[in-house]
């Protein structure tokens, strides 16, 4: 394993997990700045976002207005609508649903916890492959073609986020 912001490390890499905390618009500022968005957008083996980096996968933001994003998976991110007994941002552990089989959720029973902490949910679409319930349906891991995202974060999620892990470095490359 390997943390870079270069490109060509980028584009040579078996496998890339895109990592986020904070806000779009600074996290895209930030990839445009290192060249890392073209990288991203050119990478064809196994590519993962975590929390805020499954958001960037996808195509535009409402986060401090309008924010283009990676443009990945099709659809728009948006802030999750909050309720007075579910209040925004979603914060703990939540259960998965699965939607479809994957290989990303091998050996993820329904039911299993993950931990969430976000104020903005990506589209519940057919690239959703498993969902939680916040008073509405949270896209907790998604897929499209060679991309994968889970909205909760992995290495905070105990047995399961391990599970999840464990696949993603075991894909084809």
């Amino acid at each position: 394993m390997r943390v870079t912001a270069d490109p060509a490390d980028v584009l040579e890499a078996e496998r890339v997990i895109l990592p986020g905390v904070g806000a779009a618009g600074f996290a895209m500022q930030r990839l445009h700045s290192l060249g890392l968005v073209e990288a991203l957008r050119r990478f064809e083996r196994p590519l993962m976002g975590v929390c805020l980096g499954q958001q960037l996968l996808f195509e535009a933001s409402d986060e401090d207005g309008d924010i283009g994003l990676l443009g990945l998976i099709p659809g728009r991110v948006t802030a999750i609508e909050a309720r007075p007994s579910m209040p925004s941002p979603h914060m703990g552990w939540s259960r998965l649903t699965k939607r479809r089989d994957d290989p990303l959720l091998e050996g993820v029973s329904d039911g299993e916890w993950a931990y969430f902490v976000h104020g903005l949910v990506c589209p519940d679409s057919e690239a959703t492959i498993a969902a939680a319930d916040y008073g509405q349906a949270i896209p907790a891991v998604v897929n499209h073609q060679n991309r994968w995202g889970c909205q909760f974060h992995p290495e905070r999620s105990s047995r399961t986020g391990a599970r999840i892990l464990r696949n993603f470095l075991e894909l084809p490359a």
